[in-house]
């Protein structure tokens, strides 16, 4: 994502050095300032020039602030339009010169997920802050691993899904729980049921956080109109209580907690280049590269907005990523989403081929026009 940075040379006359640091932006910006030897000082700031001020101040005694000009080589910077660009530039810079504390510079803490175990025998859910490789459906990033416990627990009482952690042993003989006898789970454990039977209502549950709830909710709309028109209203009134139930359910989840392998969106924030934004898509949970997207005028016409953002959709060629990195990925995501700080606009959508652009012409349009001059 980094692009070539803008460098200080510290070598020079220290005339000349406190001249390049005077021109500096006083803007947002991430920065590595190098020593002689040995590893860079990262950082990033809200206030470039007087943040470089005082790492670099030319101060001829001891001072209680920290002064590398007497070691340091030269300056790299980036600028940065927006917070989000920030902090995923400080992740990449932190990832490519600190790889064994890159997530410690950069304070990044994984997110919580509701997980649907696949690998076990009998799928069970729990709540999770790792993705692995394996075989499972994740259903995030939460805000809160409170808000992903009541979510968890809220969509088991749409399921019979069993809610023991044990490694099942299903005997006629097994003691069972409070939940079979309240008929809330199949109770595979007693072989009240087969595999195949209660795969089906695995695979009930997986379609219903695949779709965001669709699955139940499209049916049973279905079936309350089918019973109006028949004249059957109070049938149609139980129809209309199971939806308002799975609504319900549906409202715990945060704006961000979709299965992970189909969350797409485009975060739109400004950018360091005037009378421009920043596109930043999110294809799968893994952050592709920004793209630039400016106003271009040729020949005393706009370009349409619309046809030039289907070419940049077009062009996206989305990246497979290893599920560490891929889970720190969606761990910045969230961090930016979920924050009092977030700038800019977030736009989901289902897949590369389904981008709504009207929308996202809009949110273009509102970021810029609140650009600073």
């Amino acid at each position: 994502m980094a692009h070539e940075p803008s460098v200080i040379d510290l070598s020079a006359a220290p005339d000349a050095v406190d001249a390049c640091i005077a021109e500096t932006p006083d803007r947002p910006a991430v920065f590595l300032i190098w020593p002689r030897e040995g590893a860079p000082y990262l950082g990033r700031t809200g206030v470039l020039r007087r943040r470089l001020k005082r790492l670099l101040a030319d101060r001829p005694g001891p001072s209680r602030w920290l002064n590398l000009r007497p070691v340091a080589s030269r300056v790299e910077y980036w600028l940065a339009g927006s917070a989000l660009a920030t902090r995923l530039l400080f992740y990449e810079l932190a990832r490519k010169h600190f790889p064994e504390t890159y997530l410690e510079l950069a304070k990044l803490r994984m997110p919580p997920y509701v997980k649907l175990m696949f690998s076990n025998a009998f799928p069970r859910t729990q709540v999770t802050t790792r993705l692995a490789g394996g075989r499972g459906l994740y259903c995030g990033p939460f805000r809160t691993r409170a808000a992903a416990e009541q979510f968890e627990a809220a969509t088991l009482e749409l399921f019979q899904l069993r809610r023991c952690q044990e490694d099942l042993e299903p005997s006629p003989q097994h003691p069972g729980c409070i939940y079979g006898e309240m008929s809330k789970c199949l109770r595979p454990c007693q072989q009240a049921v087969t595999a195949d039977e209660y795969r089906a209502e695995v695979d009930r549950m997986a379609a219903f956080l695949r779709t965001e709830g669709r699955s139940l909710v499209e049916p049973l709309e279905a079936a309350r109109e089918r019973l109006s028109d028949e004249m059957r209203f109070e049938d149609a009134a139980r129809e209309h209580a199971r939806i308002e139930k799975v609504q319900e359910v549906l409202r715990l989840r945060d704006g961000l907690a979709v299965d992970t392998d189909h969350l797409c969106g485009v975060a739109v924030t400004a950018s360091e280049e005037p009378g421009a934004v920043e596109l930043w898509f999110v294809v799968a949970g893994s952050w592709q590269p920004p793209v630039r997207f400016g106003f271009e005028v040729v020949e005393g016409r706009a370009i349409s907005m619309d046809h030039r953002l289907r070419e940049v959709v077009a062009a996206i060629e989305p990246r497979s990523l290893a599920a560490q990195e891929r889970q720190e990925h969606l761990a910045l995501l969230a961090r930016w989403y979920y924050s009092t700080w977030r700038d800019g606009e977030w736009l989901p959508f289902p897949a590369l081929d389904r981008v709504p652009y009207r929308k996202l012409v809009n949110a273009i349009s509102r970021v810029a026009a609140h650009e600073p001059v």
